[in-house]
C-alpha cells in the first residue's frame, strides 16, 4: 500500500491523513519531545541523594487533539469518524504481536517524519455531532520512541572476483584471478543520515555459501558458516529491535545458521558512512547482499 502524500502541517494517522487541509482539524499535539525514561535510580544508603543507573526510553505516548468539523452534515462526519476507526480494526494488525501502524507526520520547517506504534485511544465527543462537529480524544503509543525517516535507503552489495580491492598499477604479469573456489570479498559503503544508530534488514540472495558480514569501522561480524544457498534463494536477517530474526525464502526459522558468536543485537548502523564488507563462495559473481534501513533520529 503505497503511503498517502503529506503536505505541511499534516499527520498520516494508519492510512488516514489529518491536520490541515482536512476535515479534521488538529488543535494541539503533545508528546513530541523527548520520550519519557524508565530510570534506574537508587538511593544511596545513610547518605543524601541516589546513584543514577541506566536509563532507558519508554514508550512514546503522543496525544492529538483533534475534532472533525463539516458544518451542517452529521451523516459525513460520522462516516468519517467510521474512516478513521476502521484500520485500528485490522485483524493483521491488532491481532498479530509486534505489528505495528506508523504514524507519519509533516510537521513545519522539518522533513516527513514516521513513529512506530499503535493507536491507543480514538474516542469521540458526540454531543454536537448534529452540526458536523465531532472532537476526538486520539492516543498514538510510539512503542519505538525514535523518529524514522519517511523513505527506506537501500544498498545492494555485489561480491567481488578480485582480492584485496582490485588492481594496483602497474600491472605486472602474472596476473592471479580467483576462480571462484574460495571466498570473494568487496567493501560497500552505507550511509545512515540520521542522528543515531539504526537497525538494518539483510537479505543475501544465492548462489553463494560461507557467508561472512562485518562492519569495518566496528568490525562486528555475523558468520553464518554452513548456509548454502543456490539460485532464487534467499535468507533475511532482520536486526530491529523487537524483531531480531533469521528467515529463509520459505519462511522457515533459520537462526540455526548463525555462528554462536554472531550478534544481531548489536549489528547497528551509527549516524554518517561506513564500510560493509561481506564474503561468500560463489563461482558464478551473481550473489547479492542488500541492507534495507530507514534513518533514525533522536527527535522530530
Amino acid at each position: 500500500m503505497t503511503d498517502p502524500i503529506l503536505t505541511t502541517g499534516q499527520l498520516d494517522l494508519a492510512g488516514i491523513v489529518i491536520g490541515a487541509d482536512t476535515a479534521v482539524q488538529i488543535r494541539d499535539i503533545t508528546g513530541l519531545g523527548r520520550p519519557p525514561v524508565r530510570d534506574n535510580d537508587v538511593d544511596q544508603p545513610s547518605l543524601d541523594g541516589a546513584w543514577p543507573g541506566p536509563d532507558y526510553y519508554a514508550a512514546r505516548p503522543v496525544q492529538i487533539d483533534a475534532a472533525i468539523r463539516i458544518p451542517g452534515d452529521r451523516a459525513a462526519a460520522l462516516n468519517l469518524l467510521a474512516d478513521l476507526q476502521q484500520p485500528l480494526h485490522t485483524a493483521a494488525i491488532r491481532l498479530t504481536a509486534g505489528t505495528t501502524q506508523d504514524l507519519r507526520l509533516a510537521w513545519p520547517g522539518r522533513p516527513v517524519k514516521r513513529l512506530h506504534g499503535r493507536v491507543r485511544r480514538l474516542d469521540a465527543d458526540m454531543q454536537r455531532s448534529i452540526h458536523g462537529y465531532i472532537p476526538l480524544d486520539i492516543e498514538y503509543l510510539a512503542t519505538d520512541p525514535l523518529w524514522y525517516a519517511d523513505t527506506t535507503t537501500v544498498a545492494e552489495i555485489p561480491l567481488g572476483w578480485l582480492t584485496g580491492g582490485g588492481f594496483a598499477a602497474p600491472v605486472v604479469a602474472p596476473v592471479y584471478v580467483q576462480d571462484g573456489t574460495v571466498a570473494a570479498d568487496r567493501p560497500g559503503w552505507v550511509t545512515n543520515a540520521g542522528t543515531t544508530d539504526t537497525w538494518p534488514i539483510i537479505r543475501i540472495t544465492g548462489p553463494c555459501a560461507q557467508v561472512t558480514i562485518t562492519h569495518v569501522p566496528t568490525g562486528r561480524t555475523l558468520q553464518l558458516p554452513t548456509l548454502a544457498l543456490t539460485a532464487g534463494q534467499w535468507i533475511d536477517i532482520d536486526t530491529r529491535p523487537g524483531f531480531r530474526t533469521v528467515t529463509r525464502e520459505t519462511g522457515g526459522n533459520a537462526l540455526s545458521y548463525l555462528s554462536p558468536a554472531s550478534r544481531i543485537d548489536q549489528f547497528s548502523l551509527p549516524p554518517g558512512q561506513s564500510e560493509m564488507r561481506w564474503t561468500a563462495v560463489d563461482n558464478t559473481n551473481t550473489a547479492r547482499l542488500r541492507l534495507t534501513w530507514r534513518d533514525a533520529y533522536t527527535a522530530l
